[in-house]
């Protein structure tokens, strides 16, 4: 680890191979996984068919770049877009390199329309990305400390309020850029019309209505993308995360209107989209579909909430217990940054985000003993954290 750069606080832990919703260190300790890989392992470790396809496409052609066709990166694209009522897709590597994507067609969409300084809407608490500019649209000034100066052209309204973003008066706005559920800011739920409110908003003026979907896509909410729920469709459309199911790929999805407001020339990546990342999402989109897993995650995600409330009931500390599908949050009344190491001690994998918020992002598979066993395993956790606070 002395060679690492020291970009993490890495718990002490190894893990040497995964099957389905558990972990095994270099001992042989199993370990129910809360967390996913960050929510990106949606259908589980080492899941058979991603596992076939990624040994089949590697034994067959990995990578040529963007210089020439990719049939698989067409295949994905045509998928995608007609899962999501979108026009086309750009790939690339990671949710950050996602919302660069959105970032620079929200800023070509704005020099189209004579706008020189765009401005787009963003919201407090989001996270983006660190790249710097996904970091400029990240609403948490602890990521932005010692990276200034930060690009410019964001304006930042509270999360939730469609009020704020219908209050804000420059001609320069060309976008916004929200997320149906706020992760890392702590699992934040919008009212029900939040994102209904915002597309009446965007079409009224213009605006391009774009929707990080890194964390909330690819069935994790309860369907394939979390916008079905609101009964609209964005502009632009941000996936990366479980799209691989831990291949890196990301994509940026554009409506039929907006697909070719970036050309030739005008954005690229070496890796994105390529034959071995392609295949890989390809397979997921198939088992998504032919397990109805977003439909299980809807399923799973009520059966968790409900034995979290029933365990932490009545218990003082607990502020809220919330969640859509398998993104579910425990918000606490004091800090909980210790828990995940506690955790790992009892053979559990979770997550804290925002300080005081034990974020489950666990794989769509889960089964009916694994729910119980996670939430018994948070439960005992957080009363025992609590007890001694």
């Amino acid at each position: 680890m002395q060679a690492l750069i020291p970009t993490y606080n890495r718990l002490p832990v190894a893990f040497t191979r995964g099957e389905g919703a558990w972990l095994y260190d270099e001992q042989g300790h199993a370990y129910l996984d809360g967390v996913a890989g960050i929510a990106v392992c949606g259908l589980g470790h080492s899941h058979p068919a991603i596992a076939r396809v990624v040994a089949e496409q590697a034994q067959t052609l990995v990578h040529t770049s963007n210089l020439y066709r990719v049939p698989l990166q067409e295949r994905l694209a045509e998928r995608l877009c007609a899962a999501a009522g979108m026009g086309a897709a750009f790939f690339c590597n990671s949710g950050a390199e996602a919302n660069e994507a959105a970032i620079k067609l929200a800023r070509r969409y704005a020099a189209g329309r004579g706008i020189t300084a765009p401005q787009i809407v963003v919201a407090d608490g989001a996270f983006h990305g660190r790249t710097l500019g996904a970091l400029a649209a990240t609403g948490n000034p602890q990521a932005h400390e010692g990276f200034a100066p930060l690009p410019e052209g964001f304006l930042r309204v509270p999360y939730g309020d469609a009020d704020a973003v219908a209050a804000v008066d420059d001609p320069a706005v060309c976008a916004v850029l929200v997320e149906p559920i706020q992760g890392e800011g702590g699992v934040q739920i919008p009212p029900a019309d939040y994102l209904a409110r915002l597309r009446r908003l965007c079409d009224e003026r213009g605006w391009l209505l774009m929707l990080d979907e890194v964390q909330t896509g690819m069935g994790r909410t309860g369907t394939l993308f979390a916008f079905e729920q609101a009964g609209i469709r964005p502009d632009v459309l941000v996936l990366a995360k479980a799209l691989g199911n831990g291949l890196p790929i990301g994509a940026c999805l554009a409506a039929a209107e907006h697909a070719e407001i970036l050309g030739p020339g005008s954005h690229g990546t070496t890796y994105g989209g390529n034959p071995l990342a392609a295949r890989a999402a390809l397979a997921v989109l198939d088992t998504l579909e032919g397990e109805d897993l977003p439909a299980a995650a809807a399923r799973a995600g009520e059966a968790l909430r409900a034995r979290l409330a029933e365990g932490l009931a009545g218990v003082d500390g607990v502020r809220e217990i919330r969640g859509r599908g398998l993104m579910v949050g425990v918000e606490l009344a004091v800090e909980a940054s210790a828990l995940p190491r506690q955790a790992l001690e009892a053979g559990l994998l979770i997550n804290v985000t925002a300080g005081r918020v034990v974020r489950l992002v666990p794989p769509l598979t889960l089964d009916d003993d694994e729910i119980r066993q996670l939430a018994d395993g948070v439960v005992d956790l957080v009363r025992r954290h609590l007890a001694g606070a």
